[in-house]
C-alpha cells in the first residue's frame, strides 16, 4: 500500500503533518491510513513508547527523529517538539508526528496542534488505539459493564512533590472504572490517597505491563495489597492500573496471555 502526501490548502513550498496514533505496540492494532503514511513519509518524528513492529513501517529513506520522553528524561523538550514540527513543514518537508497510543489522550497532540495552528501550518490527525482500550481488550478487562461499572474515568498518575495531584473525592464512587496512565512509579501513594478518600481498602485494582506485546504481564490485587505485590512481583513502564470491580474479571476473562493459576 502507498499513500501520496499532499497539502490541500498550503503552497507547495510548505509541507504538511500528520498527528499520527501509532496504537499501544502490536502493529496489527495500527489503522490503515496511520500505516500508509508511514510508509510514504519524508519525516518521521516519534515517541519511545512506538514499538519496533509498528517503526518497520516506515519508507526506508524517511528521515527519522527521536523525540522520547520518558519520567525525569526528556531526549527532547515540548516546547522543541513544536517548534521542529513548524520548522520541518516551513522547509516543505510531509511529516509524521508518531505517537504512542492515541494523539489526543495524555499524548499531547493538543500541544503541538496548538503550534501548528499558530504557524499556520497544515496538518492533519489520525486517531491511534489508546493504551486503556489495548488493556481493556488484551487483558480481559471490560472498562464497562452493566454488572460492574456504568462509567469509566482517564486520569493521568504524574506525580508533583511526591504527591498525584488528582481530584480524588471522584475516583473513589463505586460502579465505575478508574484508570490511571503513567502512574506506576507512584502506585503506593494512588493507593493510600484513594483509601485516605473513602475507598474501601478491598478495591481491586489490576496494574498491566506493555498490553498487546509479547511481554504483557497482568497483576490483580487490591488497593491494600497493592505494594506489597508489586514488590514480590515488580513490573516496568509502560504499565496502566486499572481500579475498579471490572479488574476481577482478569483471571477468567484471560485470552492473550492466560492469567497464571
Amino acid at each position: 500500500m502507498s499513500l501520496h502526501l499532499h497539502t490541500n490548502t498550503q503552497p507547495s513550498s510548505q509541507g504538511k503533518v500528520y498527528l499520527v496514533g501509532g496504537g499501544p505496540g502490536e502493529a496489527d492494532l495500527l489503522t490503515v491510513k496511520a500505516m500508509r503514511l508511514l510508509q510514504a513519509t519524508e519525516v518521521l518524528v516519534y515517541d519511545h513508547l512506538v514499538s519496533d513492529d509498528v517503526l518497520r513501517f516506515v519508507h526506508p529513506q524517511a528521515q527519522r527523529i527521536f523525540a522520547g520522553k520518558r519520567r525525569n528524561e526528556h531526549t527532547m523538550r515540548q516546547e522543541k517538539i513544536n517548534q521542529l514540527l513548524v520548522d520541518l513543514a516551513k522547509q516543505g518537508k510531509q511529516v509524521v508526528r508518531l505517537k504512542g497510543g492515541d494523539p489526543f489522550i495524555f499524548g499531547r497532540g493538543g500541544e503541538e496542534m496548538q503550534a501548528l495552528v499558530a504557524a499556520s501550518i497544515a496538518f492533519e490527525v489520525v486517531p491511534g488505539i489508546t493504551a486503556a482500550n489495548a488493556v481493556s481488550c488484551y487483558a480481559g478487562i471490560p472498562l464497562t459493564h452493566r454488572d460492574y461499572s456504568q462509567s469509566c474515568i482517564f486520569v493521568t498518575g504524574h506525580l508533583k512533590d511526591g504527591t498525584a495531584n488528582l481530584d480524588w473525592p471522584s475516583l473513589v464512587k463505586p460502579f465505575q472504572t478508574v484508570v490511571i496512565y503513567m502512574g506506576l512509579s507512584g502506585a503506593k501513594s494512588i493507593c493510600e490517597q484513594l483509601i485516605a478518600h473513602g475507598a474501601p481498602a478491598n478495591r481491586p485494582i489490576a496494574v498491566v505491563q506493555e498490553a498487546t506485546l509479547p511481554t504483557q504481564k497482568v497483576l490483580v490485587s487490591t488497593l491494600e495489597k497493592l505494594d506489597a505485590d508489586l514488590n514480590a512481583q515488580p513490573l516496568q513502564s509502560p504499565s496502566l492500573m486499572v481500579i475498579g470491580d471490572v479488574a476481577n474479571l482478569a483471571p477468567s476473562l484471560a485470552w492473550f496471555n492466560p492469567y497464571p493459576k
